[in-house]
């Protein structure tokens, strides 16, 4: 490509609106533009980053055995209502109507989709197993975007679904993803780890991510550098669980007036108690009606644990609904005189504690002297509570570490849900009818080229990974006047051109100094800088965009290094490196 014929409007300026590395660098590189919230366009130097993701994600779920299709982004509601996911999305489902009133809406994933195939086509355990995977835009009406491709509403993702007749085939199914994802990770040059995931919507028995540590990153990650014990915040655990104090003297029961003082922290300061003294009350609808929670004042609940607890429509409950139940407001709650009326759920931490205060379901008052057990008693002990840093970690006993990480790609095992659901099956070998086996596996293709940025790159620019590079070597005329100059730097463009490289020739009529900063911002892995005095010399510059070295060699001796540099960057990336 010819940099004077090119379409990758730069900026010099950081846009007021981007806040983390890779949005910022992707609007300055003219990467991508928004067009509105959370959606975006993507120009040409993006979208061959975007493409190469692609090539990497496509070549690996090809070696896996498995087999591309396209599926429409444009759904019919009932087939989402078939498996209750239309209403369980709730309002991060785009949803319309056409021109005959007949709801539709835009798909965020395709579990119903896949399922509609299989059951229309699969007979049969002997056509199975399956692997269908697509590369295709989803849409999800994200209530706050930003990051720019890190939270976005529609988005380019690849995603698989394996179909097998039992769960010996699913764990195998899964196990051939799992291996696929470490090299596409491998090979894109993402540093990235695998942890334990809640499996939210999709439901199933279990589930992975695979996470790229990240200050920009919008999960959070419990980690352990002792044994390696990885989970997302949302399901991790620790051996800090229960925590008893029975050898504290029994104090009384006792209302106090607490007026307008509402939060824990609010209300321990006005008893002089510490945090930990408090339970906190919360009130939540699940699927089976209205529930309490229970954790410590100094614990936060971990609503994806609970949702496993009250189902996928758990959601806090409304005001009305809080007054209707307890007749006290949310900040006055407490499970003393509730037991029967509604189910009381406790964290472990709470078990046999002591002289602890908690609301008295009456408005602007809480009661001090609870013993957790005896003033009430919860109908179940379970792991509510978000895990904090420093924590023993549960398999060790060592300190975990808690990190921000971006969220690469996710798989899961779904097992029968959506197949029972729609009637999705086969026969097996015993002529029986079961429901297919299935599994999910999704990458976001923008998150890649996102974390890519947001893992390499410095003060002047990007420093892509040679796989992701939209061009890997740019040659560079100092001067677009002088015509040998120009001669000479459209030679060795093409002579690179024909040997395979991918190459980007800067032949604009700019200053160096405006030219070696677009190439550092843009990031090209190697550049190859043709001027009037080395060329006098027969001599070329180099430059390592990773290393920054420089080296200025004759031309043979210059192209032979640049190979070498070339060959040694693609090895790094290699799955089988260090192996």
């Amino acid at each position: 490509m010819r940099l004077s014929k090119a379409f990758i409007p730069t900026l010099k300026e950081v846009p007021a609106d981007a806040v983390v590395t890779s949005h910022k660098l992707m609007l300055r590189a003219g990467i991508i533009r928004s067009l509105m919230a959370g959606v975006y366009t993507y120009l040409p130097f993006g979208q061959r980053a975007a493409l190469k993701a692609v090539k990497i994600i496509r070549e690996e779920m090809d070696r896996i055995g498995a087999q591309e299709l396209l599926m429409p982004a444009l759904n019919p509601a009932e087939i989402w209502q078939e498996t209750g996911r239309y209403e369980d999305f709730g309002g991060e489902m785009f949803r319309l109507k056409d021109r005959k009133d007949r709801e539709l809406v835009l798909a965020p994933t395709h579990e119903e989709i896949i399922c509609s195939v299989a059951r229309g086509e699969l007979r049969s355990y002997k056509e199975l197993p399956q692997i269908w995977y697509q590369i295709q835009t989803k849409f999800r009406d994200e209530p706050r975007p930003r990051s720019g491709e890190l939270r976005t509403r529609q988005f380019i993702m690849k995603d698989a679904y394996s179909l097998d007749v039992d769960q010996a085939g699913l764990d195998a199914s899964y196990n051939k993803h799992d291996e696929a994802y470490r090299r596409i990770f491998k090979r894109a040059g993402l540093d990235f780890f695998v942890v334990g995931a809640s499996s939210g919507l999709m439901g199933g028995s279990g589930s992975e991510e695979f996470m790229s540590a990240s200050d920009a990153g919008e999960d959070t990650c419990a980690v352990c550098d002792s044994c390696g014990y990885a989970a997302n915040i949302e399901v991790a655990t620790s051996e800090l669980k229960e925590s008893g104090n029975a050898d504290e003297p029994v104090q009384q029961l006792e209302k106090v007036h607490t007026p307008e003082q509402r939060t824990v922290e609010e209300v321990a300061s006005f008893l002089k108690l510490p945090q930990d003294r408090f339970i906190k009350s919360l009130i939540f609808m699940g699927d089976d009606g209205l529930a309490m929670i229970l954790v410590r004042g100094d614990d936060e609940v971990n609503e994806s644990k609970l949702q496993k607890i009250l189902g996928a429509s758990m959601r806090p409950a409304h005001q009305e609904e809080v007054k209707d139940a307890v007749g006290a407001e949310i900040g006055f709650l407490g499970p003393v005189g509730l037991e029967g009326k509604i189910p009381i759920y406790a964290d472990l931490r709470l078990r046999g504690m002591r002289n602890m205060a908690t609301g008295a379901n009456e408005d602007q008052y809480h009661v001090t002297g609870v013993q957790v057990g005896d003033s009430f008693t919860p109908d179940k002990y379970c792991d509510l509570r978000m895990i904090h840093e420093g924590e023993p970690c549960p398999n060790c006993g060592k300190a975990l570490g808690v990190v921000r990480a971006i969220e690469l790609g996710h798989i899961f095992k779904l097992g029968t849900k959506y197949s029972s659901a729609m009637g999705a099956t086969v026969l097996d070998a015993n002529g029986k009818d079961v429901p297919i086996t299935m599994g999910s596996y999704g990458i976001g293709v923008g998150r890649m080229v996102a974390s890519a940025i947001e893992r390499h790159a410095d003060e002047n620019g990007i420093v892509w990974p040679i796989s992701m590079a939209p061009y890997e070597v740019v040659v560079i005329a100092i001067n677009a006047k002088d015509e040998k100059t120009v001669a000479e730097a459209e030679r060795i463009y093409s002579d690179l051109r024909a040997k395979g490289y991918d190459v980007a020739l800067d032949d604009r009529d700019e200053r160096p100094g405006f030219k070696f900063k677009d190439a550092d911002l843009l990031g090209y892995p190697f550049q190859i800088v043709v001027s009037e005095r080395n060329l006098a010399e027969g001599k070329l510059e180099l430059k390592c965009r990773v290393t920054g070295d420089k080296l200025v060699l004759p031309e043979s001796e210059a192209l032979e290094t640049l190979q070498a540099w070339y060959d040694e960057a693609w090895a790094e990336l290699s799955p089988e490196q260090g192996k």
